[in-house]
């Protein structure tokens, strides 16, 4: 028998050595699960056992002193099995329901809110931002902290038609992903280009492929090789950036912050959606982003109190239509939201990637 491949450090790990041992036992054997209270899940096994989850919101960015709280709190008050979600809330599994609510009081005094299940407003998805991301023009992690303090109250209660899913991106690359409302930073200029330095920091090809509408072109400028953009083609997305650090997109004054709405991930009830663009131009005004959470909490708050029970944005949104959307928003309706770029088949043929 040939001797297996030793691991390597990459792909996700195996999960089993870190999951409470009554998951382990029960792994796939779940029969039945209720949401008693917001922030709490329980399941029953077909064994019998029981356990109980207690999802509570993080600040996100957090320092080890911030990681060793949690962790003690798990082996003070749980049973010293905590995981943390795709958007950094902490999850404690308990096998014992006489626990719960102990474990919610020491994780409230300590001042983490308990929620973001069901039909509440989860904790939001993000990019890095500032702290690990080397392209941002935003802190992502900051409008995340800045945002769910605004709608602290919409986390710790279910009173939403369904659960509402927010992201921010940093970047309009957006691997924030979609979501019900979505943050992403809005370049509204092509990139300066510093000549002097795409011969020595730039592979000149590479960059020429990145572009999604084939806008930019290899030149010669002052005698050194470099890169010159089509601003006609250009729709300011920032990709070139990232292989070029030289052609800098990123400007305190011309980098915006939108919304858009409608994304969906799942097919529950109905099919996966992109979100679309429903404000632009907003002030990337750091560090609470005031503008932004006037907007994002304008939208939430007209869905809650027009949406029916289990519509998620974008079912409340096709059910009232475009039109009425705005209408009750209050936000403007411009010839900007309509798509009507004939340019594009053009421009994606002649790109070096796509072709249709």
């Amino acid at each position: 028998m040939a001797e297996m491949r030793p691991p390597i450090e990459s792909g996700a790990p195996d999960p089993m050595p870190f999951m409470h041992p009554v998951m382990v036992k029960n792994y796939g054997k779940w029969s039945f699960h209720s949401h008693p209270k917001p922030g709490v899940l329980y399941h029953r096994a077909e064994s019998g056992d029981e356990i109980w989850t207690v999802k509570a919101g993080t600040a996100r960015q957090m320092d080890h002193y911030t990681i060793h709280e949690l962790a003690d709190i798990a082996d003070q008050y749980g049973d010293g099995f905590v995981r943390f979600t795709a958007r950094s809330n902490i999850e404690y599994m308990v096998a014992d329901g006489a626990k719960v609510e102990p474990l919610i009081k020491a994780l409230n005094d300590k001042g983490y809110p308990i929620g973001g299940t069901a039909n509440s407003v989860s904790m939001i998805a993000h990019t890095q931002g500032f702290l690990h991301c080397d392209i941002p023009a935003t802190d992502a992690s900051g409008v995340v902290k800045a945002l769910m303090d605004e709608l602290y109250d919409d986390f710790i209660k279910c009173e939403m038609p369904n659960r509402v899913k927010l992201s921010t991106s940093c970047c309009e690359i957006n691997c924030g992903g979609q979501a019900d409302i979505a943050i992403i930073v809005q370049h509204t200029k092509p990139p300066k280009i510093n000549h002097d330095l795409v011969a020595n920091v730039c592979e000149r090809p590479s960059v020429v492929a990145r572009c999604p509408v084939a806008a930019i072109r290899p030149a010669l400028v002052n005698g050194k090789p470099s890169l010159e953009v089509d601003e006609k083609k250009c729709i300011c997305c920032g990709a070139c950036f990232p292989p070029c650090p030289p052609m800098q997109i990123n400007d305190p004054e011309h980098s915006k912050m939108a919304i858009w709405v409608g994304g969906k991930n799942s097919n529950a009830r109905s099919k996966p959606t992109f979100h679309k663009l429903v404000a632009a131009g907003l002030p990337n005004n750091a560090p609470r982003w005031p503008e932004v959470a006037e907007v994002v909490k304008k939208i939430l708050y007209t869905y809650k109190e027009d949406g029916k029970p289990w519509e998620r944005m974008i079912d409340w949104i096709d059910r009232i239509g475009w039109p009425a959307f705005f209408e009750k928003t209050g936000l403007p309706f411009t010839k900007y939201h309509i798509d009507n770029w004939r340019g594009g088949r053009a421009n994606l043929n002649a790109s070096a990637h796509i072709r249709f």
